[in-house]
Order: C-alpha cells, then sequence, then structure tokens
C-alpha cells in the first residue's frame, strides 16, 4: 500500500484549517511526456521547494515534481512551530557526536532559523510568522531538565533569548493545571505552514522552477545523467534530489530503512473568544515533555490547533477529532465539551535517532527526511544545504550527513509492530510520570 493514497483524496488538500484560511494557489499541470533538466526535485514540500529555489536562484535549470500538490504533505499539515536547536538536545548530540560536531551541529539549527525568517521577510511570504515556543514540564522532574538545558544552551553556546518559567509564570502564560513548569523560547517561532510552504512555492516559480503537480515519480533510473519515469513522462537530469520524507515508498531502499513513516494527528476547536485566555495569554506556540509530544497554539482567529497522538500503520483513524480529543482534554479539561470544528492528520518521517537522514545515495542523488517532527527549519535548510552541494559547497551536508542512522530492526515487515511496542513503553511512562 502507497501512502500516497492511503488517506486522501487525490490531489486535494486534507480537510484542515490550514487548507481553509490557505493563500491556495492555481494548479500546477502534470508532466507529460520528457523534459530535460540539470536537477530534478521529487517531493514538493519545504525540503523540496527549499532546494528548488537555491537551485533556481543560482542560475539552474530545475524541474520540481510533487505526486498531489505543492505544500500537500507534512510540510502543510504541521504544528508550525520553528523550534531552536536539532531534533536531539545539544547534551544527546555531544555525547553521540562529540563537543566541535555538536557545536556545528547548533549552528547549523541557528541558521535554520535564520533562513526560514529570511525566506519569508525576503519574498513577502504571508504566513502569520509570530515569537516564541514554550517548552512545558509535568512534573518537577522535567521542569529540572528543562531548566538545565536551557542553562546549557547559555552557557555552552551563548544563547540567550529563553525566559525560564517557575511553575506561576509557566500558569501565568499556560493556565493548564497538567503544567508545572518550563521555558519560553523568544528565538523560536510559530506559523501557517501550508501559507509558508505556498509562499516558497511561489518564489520558487518566480525564480524559473518548472513545477508539475499530480505527476507521481515510481521508478529512477541511476547513471550521469538519471532518468525518472513518472505516469504519464519521464525526467532526464544531471542531478536528482529526493525529499519525499514519509511519502517515499519504494524509491531508494537505503532510505527506506532509516526513515520510517509516522501518522500524527491535529485538531482545531470552534474560535474559542475570550476563554482563549485559558489556553494562552500570549500569542506563543507550546510544546510539552511527554516522549509523544502534546504541541498547541491559538490562530488567529482564537481557536486552539491541538495536537497530540500517533499511529503507526497506514490508516489514519476513523474518528481523527476523538483521538485528539484525549490528549486535549488532559491538559485542558474545561474544554471537554468544546466544537471541534476541523481534524486531520499526516504522515511524516522518523529515524532512529530522531535526527534527521541526509545522504548521497549515489554520484548524483542526494536525499534529505527523517526530521521527526522538527521540520520547519530543518527541512529548508536541508534544501539549501542540498542545493550548495550540488553547487559543490557540501561543508554543511556534511556535517549533516555524519549523523549516525542505523536502518530500524526488524525490517519493512516488521519495524512498525516493533516501534508500536516501543511507544507504548514510553505511552505507559507518561501516564505513570516516570
Amino acid at each position: 500500500m502507497n501512502l500516497l493514497y492511503s488517506n486522501d483524496r487525490n490531489a486535494e488538500y486534507p480537510p484542515s484549517w490550514y487548507a481553509a484560511t490557505a493563500h491556495v494557489m492555481e494548479r500546477f499541470a502534470p508532466l507529460r511526456g520528457e523534459t530535460r533538466a540539470d536537477v530534478c526535485v521529487v517531493g514538493a514540500g519545504y525540503t523540496g521547494l527549499s532546494t528548488a529555489l537555491h537551485l533556481a536562484e543560482a542560475g539552474m535549470d530545475v524541474v520540481l515534481i510533487e505526486a498531489h500538490r505543492v505544500g500537500f504533505g507534512a510540510s502543510g499539515r504541521n504544528g508550525g512551530q520553528l523550534g531552536s536547536g536539532q531534533r536531539m538536545d545539544q547534551g544527546g548530540l555531544e555525547k553521540l557526536m562529540g563537543g566541535a560536531e555538536a557545536a556545528k551541529l547548533w549552528t547549523l539549527a541557528e541558521d535554520a532559523k535564520a533562513l526560514v525568517k529570511g525566506l519569508i521577510a525576503r519574498h513577502g511570504i504571508d504566513c502569520d510568522l509570530r515569537p516564541g515556543v514554550a517548552d512545558t514540564g509535568s512534573s518537577p522532574a522535567q521542569v529540572c531538565d528543562l531548566h538545565a538545558h536551557a542553562a546549557h544552551l547559555q552557557d555552552r553556546y551563548g544563547y540567550d533569548q529563553i525566559e525560564v518559567l517557575d511553575k506561576d509564570a509557566c500558569h501565568a502564560l499556560c493556565p493548564s493545571p497538567d503544567y508545572v513548569g518550563g521555558y519560553l523560547d523568544w528565538g523560536a517561532a510559530h506559523l501557517h505552514p501550508l501559507n509558508y510552504a505556498l509562499g516558497l512555492a511561489r518564489a520558487a516559480r518566480a525564480a524559473g522552477v518548472r513545477i508539475y503537480e499530480q505527476t507521481h515519480v515510481h521508478h529512477i533510473e541511476e547513471g550521469q545523467p538519471a532518468t525518472l519515469r513518472t505516469d504519464k513522462g519521464r525526467v532526464i537530469a544531471d542531478h536528482v534530489v529526493l525529499a519525499c520524507n514519509g511519502y517515499l515508498g519504494g524509491l531508494n531502499r537505503k532510505v527506506a530503512a532509516r526513515v520510517m513513516p509516522i501518522n500524527n494527528f491535529i485538531a482545531a476547536t470552534e474560535p474559542l473568544g475570550e476563554d482563549a485566555a485559558r489556553v494562552l495569554s500570549k500569542d506563543v506556540a507550546v510544546a510539552d515533555s511527554r516522549f509523544v509530544i502534546n504541541y498547541f497554539r491559538l490562530s488567529a482567529d482564537k481557536r486552539l490547533l491541538f495536537g497530540g497522538g500517533e499511529s503507526y500503520g497506514y490508516r489514519f483513524p476513523a474518528d481523527i477529532a476523538g483521538m485528539v480529543r484525549k490528549p486535549m482534554v488532559q491538559v485542558f479539561p474545561h474544554l471537554k465539551d468544546v466544537t471541534i470544528d476541523y481534524a486531520w492528520g499526516g504522515t511524516l518521517g522518523i529515524t532512529m535517532k530522531r535526527m534527521p537522514y541526509l545522504a548521497r545515495l549515489g554520484a548524483n542523488i542526494l536525499s534529505a527526511s527523517g526530521y521527526s517532527g522538527h521540520g520547519v527549519g530543518t527541512a529548508t535548510h536541508a534544501g539549501q544545504l542540498m542545493a550548495l552541494a550540488i553547487r559543490g559547497q557540501s561543508d554543511g551536508f556534511d556535517t549533516m550527513a555524519r549523523i549516525p542512522a542505523p536502518s530500524f530492526p526488524g525490517g519493512a515487515i516488521m519495524r512498525s509492530p516493533l516501534l508500536v511496542l516501543a511507544m507504548s513503553w514510553f505511552a505507559l511512562r507518561d501516564r505513570l510520570g516516570i
């Protein structure tokens, strides 16, 4: 079964609040027949759009292929949080990679945030960019870890954008009985993810990128040049970029062994009006410290956009709203009867280390994916790094490619059941407060 077509209508955005409020573009035509390009990019999410944009701005002839529509996948469905650092915290990276490599990865992560903010400003992308992401803890131990992390970033990396929150300050920001402290990162930000993707697409088109929607790449013939075969045509290109993330399917076995698709879900309530202050007192986003993270923020029209819950099979649950309501009510009990106007799911890619997987798959094939829920900045930046690597400037790409990326145990058949067992254990730890 192909995740490209498992849960969504062909070439239609999901019924999300994002799609309902998007600055939707006219459709791009499918590819028919043969075309030639310097670079063919597969997948028009943040990674692919950024790669194509940066290459086109450097004067290269770029074809960007998307099976559905630009921003259709996780890039147009996520929580919209532009977080600081990498998906693994700096302490973990120092143990995994050593201090010098961890410092490089911190710098690259700061570059990723700056890149997103810069692209939005330079191209006039209307995506409601706002500063501030809070990380919260539900136990004193979690809060202690968060405060220690904030101190570590200040002391070792000179990062001074964090406001530490004790219990009272946390409740003043987010009046949830579930949270007892944390910190607020003013260097991080949040945005409308689909409008951000659509803004990148407009910029790419203006730079000369040839975008084809409803064009499914089903086979790649490696070579110099490579040939990419689609349903009704083919692309012959000197370079290939795979930017498919959780929707890769069987295009490349090496990536598929290391990047596993999982599903995550978001609900948007009815507008809360004055009751929005009982959710957040400031226009910031929040992510908590559970292993399966809850994340939320208020929309421009004062809805609660709440993300929670994961699944590991191909199909989304029949009642997405009911699935998300459970963790939402745990965090905000007073919303148990609130109306949910929108509920949607999306497929993202995760890795064993929860760090992105950037790789050279051949002499002229690059891939980036596996952002593990940290993709707004990292995916955009990965696209820029791949564009630079194709042009011969590979330092940043090579640094990311050195991150260990073990294959999932059990292969394609057993990896999902094994992950379900592991996630069930961590979910139990969350419930027990361990």
